[in-house]
């Protein structure tokens, strides 16, 4: 079975969380849907090694913090017959747009906040995961267990 990982990347702003989603590109899985980072976890990799390489690859990104989410995306793939149990993990992104550098997987990106979650996100779980993590965020909850040190 092939494990996977998501990865939520975030900035903070005054009085706001906002995420970055990315549009799937047309000739990928999921294609034009928005979405978090994901991707599969490589041989010989933990699943938050797997969700940093991924968030580089996609992104061109290292973040400032990085944590892994209490909970984890579930849902049934029937074209396999599996039920994948998600390891979630929030990154905190520098605010500017500038470092943002795509790879061919997505065509696009933006910046959304909770209100506009509906919007543009389909999956229920990525939807509950987005709002828990602008919860932890906004109460400065975040767990020290749950932070992963890159240095």
């Amino acid at each position: 079975m092939k494990k996977l990982i998501d990865v939520y990347p975030y900035r903070k702003t005054v009085g706001f969380v906002e995420f970055l989603i990315l549009k799937r590109s047309t000739d990928k899985i999921y294609a034009n849907e928005w979405r978090m980072v994901g991707g599969k976890v490589e041989e010989g990799e933990t699943y938050w090694e797997a969700a940093l390489r991924e968030l580089d690859e996609e992104l061109s990104e290292k973040p400032l913090q990085f944590w892994t989410v209490p909970s984890v995306n579930t849902f049934y793939e029937h074209k396999t017959d599996t039920i994948h149990h998600i390891p979630v993990f929030a990154a905190r992104l520098e605010s500017g747009d500038y470092r943002i550098k795509l790879n061919d997987e997505h065509s696009g990106y933006l910046w959304i906040t909770s209100s506009q979650i509906d919007e543009y996100i389909y999956w229920p779980e990525q939807k509950r995961l987005m709002r828990l993590i602008e919860n932890i965020l906004t109460h400065q909850r975040i767990s020290p267990e749950w932070i992963i040190d890159l240095k």
